[in-house]
């Protein structure tokens, strides 16, 4: 008679995790097609809120997305940062230099892809654009391509990891020279960016 080994307490843990896994998966049922688009739906309405440049408070609005502590991965202009604290330091430095000073802003969303991957975590892939004016009353376009990783959380969804891909200059310059013309309101000065 062969005796089987007796397992190591290291291996017995980690059978003990591969069950309980595997159990908690055949246990959860697949998500259904309007439960993904139902969350879908929250996300895209929570970016579209946090980004609405007439409620002010932007900083506060953006940091909104972001849990409240732990890890936050961003990746943008060549640089990543992993703390919240870093992320909203790259968030006021973008406001306090060229957000405020942006004259009848519009933050423009064009196509949200968002790939519900369980109840708990999601990734969306959106673009957007901001046509707006310069203080001096130039037309001026910044935008981009932005991915973001979502995770429910005991406080709701949350960014967790993100990158942010700037659209061309080429892209922007052709998107300004449909703009229209400055008008007397434009050039109020940079008080009028965000009522």
């Amino acid at each position: 008679m062969t005796l089987m080994p007796r397992p190591t307490p290291a291996l017995a843990v980690c059978l003990a995790v591969l069950t309980a896994c595997t159990s908690d998966s055949a246990a959860s049922a697949p998500i259904a097609a309007q439960e993904r688009e139902a969350i879908a739906d929250t996300l895209r309405a929570k970016v579209r809120d946090a980004y609405d440049l007439s409620q002010g408070d932007v900083v506060r609005r953006f940091m909104s997305l972001y849990p409240e502590d732990g890890r936050v991965v961003s990746a943008t202009g060549g640089r990543i940062s992993t703390t919240r604290d870093s992320l909203q330091s790259s968030i006021n430095a973008f406001w306090d230099g060229v957000g405020q000073y942006m004259v009848r802003p519009t933050w423009t969303w064009g196509e949200m892809h968002v790939d519900v991957l369980d109840r708990d975590a999601a990734v969306m892939t959106a673009s957007y654009h901001v046509p707006h004016w310069t203080d001096v009353g130039r037309p001026h376009v910044i935008g981009g391509v932005w991915t973001s990783v979502w995770q429910r959380t005991a406080s709701g969804w949350r960014i967790v990891h993100e990158h942010l891909s700037d659209m061309p200059r080429a892209v922007a310059e052709r998107m300004e020279a449909t703009m229209p013309g400055a008008d007397s309101t434009i050039h109020q000065g940079h008080g009028a960016a965000v009522k």
